[in-house]
């Protein structure tokens, strides 16, 4: 039966087929042979770590080298050599110092094209190899002076615009003004035109006769853009804007002329009044004194307008103010300083004191310009009282 049982399988030791209320057999755990006894060996010393020396990288040493004699050459004014020293610079380290040095070469020595390409090159390597700012600034700051050189100011200032994107200098900012600036005067230049400026004067004429004062003022304004010379326009302008009550900027304009033309006396008349209606008493004389002046050396041909206004300075300026008494407005003028130096003035106290004595050697005074302006300012303000 075992040698039976053997052949077909069956585990006469086992539970019966079919018994699965069996417990499980459990495994009997294999045991695993002792290891035999090794002699001891001595541990193998680990590899030591050499340290390989590497080839120091002399190329920027030479580059330098190399620099050093370009910007000799360079000082010296032989361009071409330098600019091989600093082409062989780069070619040995790649810095664009050396291809900022090389343009700079070629520009002084007239080259501008090759200037440019070299500047082109210098940030585009410059941007791939992260190269600092301030030498990328340096090649877009040498483009706006190759630009400048060839008098193309619009690509000058975009340049140097860039320049002080990537690094701002005082130098460059200083380049960028100046350039802009040179830009509005050649605009200013090329709009000047006198025929324009005659056309635009009688427009101004007839709106300011209109009474249409805006557009009076827009045509004379055009007039000073076609001729900024003339000092017509800028007169004309302030009688347009000093009926429009913008006075202070009558006054600008009138100044404008006088610079413009100081044998203008009509720009002197039309200052005087816009001062007049801003109540300054004092600079309203002090205009009229210089366009009496200048009206003198041309003959006289204002005298009658300037005295009459300066007679109505004058009285307004020391007029009586409602409900005060003749000691308050006594008080009130010798308050204001041009009367107070008059008075302080001990060529001007003899005169006074002659005048108590003998009125009628004041009219030989007055014949004296100075002396006069003085005397009738003193009557205007009521410390000289005429009959």
């Amino acid at each position: 039966m075992t040698v039976m049982a053997t052949l077909m399988g069956i585990d006469m030791d086992g539970p019966p087929p079919g018994d699965f209320g069996a417990a499980p057999e459990v495994p009997t755990q294999k045991q695993e042979p002792t290891p035999a006894p090794q002699s001891k060996k001595e541990p193998v010393p680990e590899p030591e770590d050499v340290e390989m020396e590497e080839p120091e990288d002399t190329s920027k040493e030479d580059a330098d080298k190399l620099k050093a004699e370009g910007n000799t050459l360079y000082k010296q004014r032989k361009f071409d050599e330098a600019i091989a020293k600093y082409t062989q610079a780069w070619e040995t380290h790649k810095d664009i110092t050396y291809l900022n040095n090389r343009s700079a070469a070629e520009f002084e020595k007239g080259d501008f094209e090759t200037a440019i390409k070299t500047c082109n090159l210098a940030i585009d390597e410059g941007r791939d190899m992260r190269a600092d700012y301030k030498l990328i600034a340096k090649a877009f700051a040498r483009l706006g002076n190759i630009y400048l050189k060839q008098d193309d100011l619009n690509e000058a200032v975009k340049y140097f615009d860039k320049s002080l994107t990537e690094h701002r200098t005082p130098e460059v900012l200083n380049k960028l003004r100046s350039t802009q600036k040179e830009i509005k005067i050649k605009e200013i230049q090329s709009y000047v035109n006198p025929e324009k400026a005659e056309e635009a004067r009688l427009e101004g004429k007839e709106y300011f006769t209109k009474g249409d004062w805006p557009n009076a003022v827009k045509a004379y304004s055009e007039m000073i853009k076609r001729a900024p010379e003339d000092a017509r326009g800028y007169s004309n302008r302030a009688a347009a804007l000093a009926k429009l009550m913008s006075f202070p900027d009558a006054v600008q304009d009138c100044n404008k002329a006088i610079e413009k033309d100081p044998s203008f006396v009509r720009a002197y008349i039309r200052k005087a009044n816009a001062q007049l209606a801003m109540k300054e008493y004092a600079q309203v004389m002090e205009t009229l004194n210089v366009a009496r002046e200048k009206d003198t050396e041309l003959g006289s041909k204002n005298v009658n307008e300037i005295d009459q206004l300066y007679n109505k300075a004058s009285s307004q300026r020391f007029q009586n103010i409602e409900g005060e008494t003749p000691e308050q407005t006594m008080e009130r003028v010798s308050r204001d300083p041009e009367v107070v130096q008059i008075l302080q003035d001990p060529v001007m106290q003899g005169i006074l004191q002659q005048a108590r004595d003998n009125p009628a050697a004041l009219t030989d005074h007055m014949r004296n310009p100075e002396v006069s302006k003085k005397i009738n300012m003193l009557i205007a303000a009521g410390v000289i009282r005429t009959r």
